[in-house]
């Protein structure tokens, strides 16, 4: 396996702790807001397809698969250039424009919701589900056990609260606009304030000695442990995180990032809120409104039953294992 990934991503260094070579291409997306900026975009493209050539001619892959990242472009355009067969995964309800190029060109679209022919060829498609970290599927811990590892009372509701590995200045605005709330609302908090605001929250926080029920933390790397101790979770609305609320069955409150292409996380979140399986705050409204709504729900035993069972509907199990198997398929094809 050749992992291939745009450099100064994420991909660069989540590849290799986990084991496996990647290559980084020069590529990156085209800046909407200034155009002059693309000249050096197109040549970055350039310099992109004619390693992508080298990549292939070299590795000889039997298949390929693209999640429509930047470097998904050119790698599987020449893929299906040469014939190999070549398989996208869609893991948004709204579909991302270089998943959107490529559809006519591969042979296999892996989707995560219906209706999604509205953007791809209808006989390509399988509706597979996003993979989550086998991780959230393997812990044994009890309820219990979980608040205790996070030094939270057994018989108290409690609410997570995360936004991310770096963090949501939004989602973290709103939880320092309404300590008093936290404070008296007889609820316990678990807040993963993501690395890049962690210093500056707890500087705001040192003389607030009086909110023993808010753990804080800058990043939270049991997350199986953290959505087993609450009863509801605070989330942006990103495609592998709504799909781990689904095969667990935790109620959320969604609060989509505006910083996305498409505004794809706005439309993440409405596909489970038509559903009745999710509440959504647009981001602008969450200082003013997601906690005090937050503490509400957590507190209705019957709407969180109900949120729970919804979003377990949605669920779609053993998702890494179906896509492993077209992949496989393809393969033996070539």
């Amino acid at each position: 396996i050749l992992f291939v990934g745009a450099l100064g991503r994420m991909e660069m260094q989540r590849v290799p702790d986990a084991g496996y070579r990647i290559i980084g291409l020069p590529i990156c997306g085209f800046d909407r807001k200034n155009m002059l900026k693309n000249v050096a975009v197109l040549f970055k493209i350039w310099k992109s397809q004619r390693m992508a050539k080298k990549i292939i001619r070299d590795f000889r892959p039997m298949a390929a698969v693209g999640v429509g990242g930047y470097a998904s472009g050119p790698m599987l355009n020449e893929c299906a250039k040469r014939g190999i067969p070549c398989l996208i995964q869609e893991q948004n309800s709204y579909a991302g424009v270089t998943n959107k190029i490529l559809a006519k060109k591969v042979d296999r679209i892996c989707v995560a919701y219906d209706g999604m022919e509205r953007f791809f060829p209808a006989d390509k498609i399988v509706k597979t589900g996003n993979p989550v970290r086998q991780a959230l599927l393997d812990t044994k811990m009890t309820k219990a056990e979980a608040l205790r590892a996070f030094g939270l009372d057994e018989n108290k509701k409690t609410i997570l609260i995360v936004g991310g590995s770096l963090g949501a200045r939004t989602v973290n605005e709103s939880v320092m606009q309404h300590l008093d709330l936290v404070k008296s609302s007889g609820v316990q908090f678990i807040w993963q304030t993501g690395k890049y605001y962690n210093a500056s929250i707890n500087e705001r926080l040192k003389d607030r000695t009086d909110l023993p029920m808010l753990k804080v933390m800058d990043f939270i790397s049991d997350m199986g442990a953290a959505y087993k101790a609450a009863d509801l979770v605070i989330s942006r609305a990103g495609a592998s995180s709504i799909s781990e609320f689904c095969l667990i069955g935790k109620p959320v409150i969604l609060v989509p990032s505006p910083n996305v292409a498409e505004d794809h996380q706005t439309k993440n979140a409405m596909a489970l809120v038509d559903k009745g399986a999710a509440l959504y705050v647009k981001d602008a409204d969450a200082p003013a409104q997601v906690v005090e709504l937050a503490v509400e729900t957590v507190k209705d035993n019957e709407r969180l039953a109900a949120l729970s069972g919804n979003i377990k509907k949605l669920a779609l199990p053993d998702s890494a294992d179906t896509i492993a198997d077209e992949v496989v398929k393809l393969a033996r094809k070539n």
